[in-house]
């Protein structure tokens, strides 16, 4: 029987292009198989903390983060496994890396950004698994549409077990962040789904 539950309900469609635009699944799969997940993944991954040049100074990034291919290349713990086969399996793509962060808590946070074009194959959406706690993304429109100019956004809660597709398109169009937050939240896990081109950086 399938992990993943994607006829429990149809995904709410943000935006549309050519290649499946936008589009959010709150119940991908059961919340207690993301619960499972979290509780994994935290413990097994081997999470990284690091500082990087901004403007003048240096700064540390505001996250845990790891990455790994899916090829069999390196060992992947079993949760990690699973996640990957059902978010391939439920959306039909061969997906060939996972980026994770860690958010431990509302200070942890991702700037608004577009995924790098020249380190994905075109075409293939990027795929985002949440677990743990309900964290806010927001996602804005690069440039004002309609008449009048009208730039379009959203304020989405990332519930656990959900998954958020974008397609290569709407990296060309929207960004997408994790602002930081002084409300009282628990550790969030996001599993980045991508399709790198061969030898391509992860």
């Amino acid at each position: 029987m399938s992990q993943v539950d994607l006829f429990a309900a149809a995904p709410h469609v943000l935006a549309e292009d050519g290649e499946g635009g936008i589009r959010y699944w709150p119940r991908f799969v059961g919340t207690a198989q993301a619960e499972r997940w979290f509780a994994a993944l935290r413990d097994e991954v081997e999470w990284t903390h690091y500082s990087r040049p901004m403007y003048d100074r240096v700064v540390d990034v505001p996250r845990l983060v790891s990455s790994l291919p899916l090829d069999g290349s390196k060992p992947l713990p079993v949760a990690l496994q699973q996640a990957a086969l059902a978010v391939s399996e439920g959306l039909g793509v061969a997906f060939t890396h996972v980026g994770m962060n860690h958010y431990r808590d509302g200070r942890d946070s991702v700037a608004p950004h577009n995924d790098k074009l020249k380190s994905l194959v075109p075409g293939h959406p990027i795929a985002l698994l949440s677990l743990g706690a309900t964290r806010r993304m927001d996602i804005r429109e690069k440039e004002p549409s309609g008449i009048p100019p009208k730039r379009r956004g959203w304020r989405l809660d990332l519930e656990a077990g959900s998954v958020l597709v974008m397609s290569h398109a709407s990296q060309k169009t929207f960004d997408h962040g994790i602002p930081k937050t002084t409300a009282q939240v628990g550790p969030r896990i996001s599993l980045a789904f991508r399709v790198r081109p061969a030898g391509g950086h992860w």
